[in-house]
């Protein structure tokens, strides 16, 4: 068979973008959510704070009075609130986090004033403010939207969404994920190698990437370069939402993965892409299942696999934003010009500098594993100088921030 002409980088995320679909939903605890994408907006049960409450520790007194001296009559502390409200000439110690007594009050920083015993005078030109107040609801109000769908619950999020009330959270389901990879010359035992095989290692390494992003992960091969082994590793995968290839999906005589899903029932939705390292990434689906036919070259299979991979699940788990952030950096050294593929180079970031690693072959595991980035080089783009603006993705957290 003639291989069809690879289609651009931008075509083939467009396609797996709008074709990929979430999965479903489910309720789970606050605390159980890390990772998920919210299936619905996250809209705030209370307010916060409740309450004006002071920034600073300090006193508070009333907005009025201003010059002092004045009498320290309590102590309002984070969880005992003062609840009276203040006369002339009175004034109440106060925490940082604590609740302003009734009224029209102030803060006087502890630093701006002496006590002695329960007379405070003050002691800087920088009098009682208001300035040092948390207004009620200054970070949120009941009822305000503080997440979008598809958000990603990540630290941060988790505290804003107890902190407003949420116990339980709406979020799209994990997918579930089978890895087959493929090669005569592959072995499991990376102990037991002999001259002529490679340890397994590329299943491994696609089940590390995409493991926070996949409900199970299940391990199939190596698998032997037969029609009747691949064919039994599908029918193994079972009813998993995403199946994973990792070698046979060039042209090749012992290439059998295209052939392999077309007598298993999958259609190819699209099959060679313009990239590189990467160029033979195959995609196809049968009924509701997805399957991404990655090359076997380790460098191949980790780019295509951050390329359309994990945003593939991302979508499926919810994200309204799967696809690898892209950020600008400045070149460390000069780069050579590209032909009609994009290039992914792997380098590193020195001083704020782009630079990409000498060993670029697609099966330099050694260098991969030094990499930080991936340097994005366009199709038929000019060599780029020392100082140009390059186009980087960060590898660590699948290029999610």
């Amino acid at each position: 068979m003639t291989p069809p002409k690879p289609i651009s980088l931008k075509d083939a995320q467009e396609r797996l973008h709008e074709a990929a679909r979430p999965i479903g939903t489910e309720t789970l605890d606050v605390e159980e959510a890390l990772g998920r994408y919210l299936a619905q907006p996250l809209f705030a049960a209370r307010t916060q704070p409740a309450a004006d409450l002071s920034a600073m520790d300090g006193y508070a007194v009333r907005s009025c009075d201003t010059e002092g001296p004045w009498q320290v009559v309590g102590e309002s502390a984070a969880g005992h609130p003062y609840r009276s409200e203040l006369q002339a000439g009175e004034a109440v110690r106060i925490s940082t986090g604590a609740l302003m007594p009734p009224g029209d009050c102030a803060v006087l920083l502890q630093e701006n004033a002496e006590r002695s015993g329960d007379t405070l005078r003050l002691t800087s030109r920088d009098g009682p403010t208001p300035r040092h107040i948390r207004r009620r609801g200054f970070d949120f109000s009941a009822g305000q939207e503080l997440l979008a769908m598809g958000s990603r619950i990540d630290p941060a999020q988790i505290a804003v969404a107890i902190a407003s009330g949420n116990a339980r959270l709406e979020t799209f389901r994990l997918p579930s994920l089978a890895i087959l990879d493929s090669g005569d010359e592959l072995v499991a035992d990376p102990a037991s190698c002999e001259d002529h095989q490679i340890p397994a290692s590329n299943g491994a390494m696609l089940a590390a990437l995409a493991r926070p992003l996949a409900r199970d992960v299940i391990r199939l091969g190596p698998v032997a370069d037969t029609m009747n082994a691949m064919m039994d590793a599908l029918d193994r995968a079972g009813d998993a939402d995403v199946i994973v290839t990792s070698g046979g999906a060039s042209v090749g005589d012992h290439d059998l993965v295209r052939p392999a899903l077309e007598q298993w029932g999958a259609g190819i939705d699209f099959w060679r892409v313009a990239i590189k390292p990467g160029k033979p990434l195959l995609v196809a689906r049968k009924g509701p299942q997805w399957i991404i036919g990655l090359p076997g070259n380790p460098v191949s299979g980790f780019v295509t696999a951050f390329l359309f991979l994990l945003p593939l699940l991302r979508r499926m788990a919810g994200s309204e934003q799967p696809e690898p952030q892209a950020m600008t950096a400045l070149a460390g050294s000069e780069m050579p010009g590209t032909g009609d593929r994009a290039e992914f180079l792997r380098g590193y970031l020195e001083g704020g500098l782009a630079f990409p690693l000498s060993q670029q072959d697609s099966s330099g595991l050694n260098a991969l594993a030094k990499a930080q980035i991936l340097i994005h080089r366009p199709v038929n783009a000019p060599p780029a100088d020392i100082h140009d603006p390059v186009s980087i993705y960060s590898i660590q957290n699948g290029g999610i921030a």
